[in-house]
C-alpha cells in the first residue's frame, strides 16, 4: 500500500474504505460480510476509514468491527457532523457524544462538516459557537484534524477554504469531474493552501465501472495498455500528487483486493498524455449518451411522496446507454414492486429535492422526461397488476 501525509506529517493510506455502502440484508448491515471486507482491506494496509451521521447503521458497525478485531488504535476514522440537524448549540455535543458511542471510541482522527454548503452556512454553525466547541475537542484530543466534505462550484470552494484554519477537506473529484464541482482547480487551491484532499465519488457511484455505454468500453479494450474502468479511474486520480487518499465504497472482498493491488502499484506522475487523451475519449463517449449527471448519493432523499430520484435516474440513463428493456426492467421493480409506490409520476414539483442535490440537477425536469420515457402505458399495465396482486 502506498501512503501520503496529512498535515502533520501522518501517513493516510491512498486508498481509503467509504463505508456508505456496507451491504444490507433485511434492513440492516450485513456484518459477517462487512467485517470480512474492512479487515480484508485491513491487511492490505488501509488505514483510512470514512463514514457519517446519517449513513444507516455504519457508524456503529464500523464501531462494533475495530472493537472486535482490537485495531482502533491502528486506524484513523473519518465521521460528519450533521450540521444540517443542529438547531443550537447544545445538539453539536448531542451527536458528537452519540457518535462516539456508536463508534465505540473517545476519539476521532478527522471530523469534518457533512455537505458543508457555502460560507454563510459555516458563518451561522459560528454563531451557536462551533469555533469554541471545535477549539475544546481539539485541546482534548477527542477531535485530532477538522475539515469540511463539500458538494458545489469551485469558486464556493476556494471561498470555504478561506473561511477557517481547516486541516484536511473532501471532495467529489474524478475524471468526469475535472472542471466541475471544485474541479481541479480547487483541488489545486487546497493543496497550495497546505490541505490534504480527500477524494469521494472516484467511480461516480459506481458508474465509471458498472453503467459505461459500449462506446465508451470499446476505448477501453482497444487501448494497448490494459486497466479494467476502475483501474483506470484511480490511476487517473493517484496520478496526481495534489491527491491524498480515494475514498471507494468497496462491498466485495475481490473489489478491496483489486483496489488494493491498485494503490500498491501506482506512481505519481506515471499516466503520460496519450493515456490522459484516451479517457478524455471516454469521457466524450458517456456525454454522448447520459440524460442525467446523477452520481446516486442519495442527498436529495427522502422526497415526501416517496419518489426514488437516484434509481429513476438510474434507469433513465440505462435507457440511452444500454437497453430500453434493461431500463424498463430495473424501473418496474424499483417503483411499481415496492410496497409503497415509488414512481416518478408521484413527484408534485415542491422542490426540496434540488435544494440538496450536489450535482445542481434540475431534478423536477428530468423526472418528467423519465416518467414520459419510463412509465408509459405498458409500465401503467405492470403498475394494474402489481396493485392487483397485493390486494390478494
Amino acid at each position: 500500500m502506498n501512503y501520503r501525509k496529512d498535515r502533520y506529517g501522518n501517513d493516510i493510506s491512498i486508498l481509503g474504505y467509504g463505508c456508505m455502502r456496507f451491504t444490507q440484508s433485511g434492513g440492516k448491515i450485513d456484518m459477517e460480510k462487512a467485517e470480512k471486507e474492512v479487515m480484508t482491506a485491513f491487511r492490505a494496509g488501509v488505514n483510512y476509514y470514512d463514514t457519517a451521521y446519517v449513513y444507516p447503521g455504519s457508524e456503529a458497525a464500523l464501531g462494533e468491527i475495530l472493537e472486535k478485531n482490537q485495531i482502533r488504535e491502528r486506524v484513523k476514522i473519518a465521521t460528519k457532523l450533521p450540521h444540517y440537524l443542529i438547531k443550537n448549540g447544545q445538539s453539536i455535543e448531542k451527536y458528537f457524544a452519540e457518535q462516539l458511542r456508536r463508534l465505540k471510541t473517545d476519539y476521532v482522527d478527522y471530523y469534518l462538516m457533512h455537505m458543508l454548503t457555502d460560507v454563510q452556512t459555516w458563518e451561522r454553525l459560528k454563531t451557536l459557537g462551533i469555533l469554541e466547541w471545535l477549539e475544546e475537542k481539539k485541546q482534548s484530543g477527542a477531535i485530532r484534524q477538522v475539515g469540511f466534505s463539500y458538494h458545489g462550484n469551485t469558486d464556493m470552494f476556494c471561498q470555504l477554504i478561506d473561511a477557517y484554519d481547516w486541516d484536511f477537506c473532501q471532495i467529489q473529484y474524478n475524471y468526469m469531474d475535472e472542471n466541475s464541482q471544485a474541479g481541479r482547480r480547487g483541488l489545486h487551491y487546497a493543496n497550495k493552501k497546505g490541505l490534504p484532499v480527500i477524494i469521494m465519488e472516484p467511480l461516480r457511484g459506481g458508474k465509471l465501472v458498472n453503467r459505461l455505454p459500449e462506446e465508451a468500453m470499446q476505448i477501453f479494450e482497444r487501448y494497448s495498455v490494459k486497466h479494467t474502468p476502475a483501474q483506470w479511474a484511480l490511476r487517473w486520480l493517484w496520478n496526481q500528487p495534489e491527491v491524498t487518499c480515494v475514498l471507494s465504497g468497496m462491498n466485495s472482498t475481490e473489489m478491496v483486493e483489486d483496489n488494493s493491488n491498485t494503490a500498491s502499484s501506482v506512481e505519481v506522475g506515471e499516466m503520460n498524455e496519450a493515456e490522459e487523451q484516451m479517457l478524455m475519449e471516454v469521457v466524450k463517449a458517456i456525454n454522448a449518451k447520459m440524460k442525467v449527471g446523477c452520481t446516486g448519493c442519495g442527498y436529495c432523499m427522502p422526497c415526501p411522496k416517496n419518489v426514488d430520484i437516484p434509481g429513476t435516474f438510474a434507469a433513465y440513463n440505462r435507457y440511452y446507454t444500454e437497453s430500453k428493456m434493461t431500463a424498463w426492467r430495473e424501473h418496474i421493480m424499483c417503483t411499481a414492486m415496492r410496497k409503497t409506490s415509488s414512481a416518478a409520476s408521484n413527484c408534485i414539483e415542491c422542490g426540496k429535492c434540488e435544494q440538496h442535490c450536489p450535482q445542481h440537477i434540475e431534478i423536477r425536469k428530468e423526472l418528467k422526461n423519465a416518467k414520459r420515457k419510463l412509465e408509459g402505458s405498458v409500465y401503467k399495465i405492470v403498475c394494474r397488476i402489481v396493485k392487483w396482486m397485493k390486494a390478494y
